[in-house]
């Protein structure tokens, strides 16, 4: 089995964290989210730019690169960056 800094981006997660959403903290760039809760995401990429994604499904995986879930207008619960 490969080694954990062997890990291919279109791999599967090696590793996971829930995410609080905030407006100002990041976490370590993931390689995607998924939503446990319906509702609106407003993702933040590594150089800034906020998008919300609206109405995620419950049980999606959004194949997104994110550094921050904005608190303000997410209304998704149960968030999980897949790393």
């Amino acid at each position: 089995m490969a080694g954990r800094g062997s890990i291919q981006p279109d791999g599967p997660a090696y590793t996971f964290e829930a995410v609080t959403p905030h407006d100002s903290t990041n976490f370590k760039l993931c390689r995607s989210l998924y939503v446990g809760g319906a509702g609106n995401v407003v993702a933040v990429d590594n150089d800034g730019n906020a998008v919300t994604f609206t109405g995620v499904p419950a049980g999606a995986i959004l194949p997104i690169a994110v550094k921050r879930v904005n608190s303000t207008n997410t209304t998704a619960t149960a968030i999980v960056a897949l790393y």
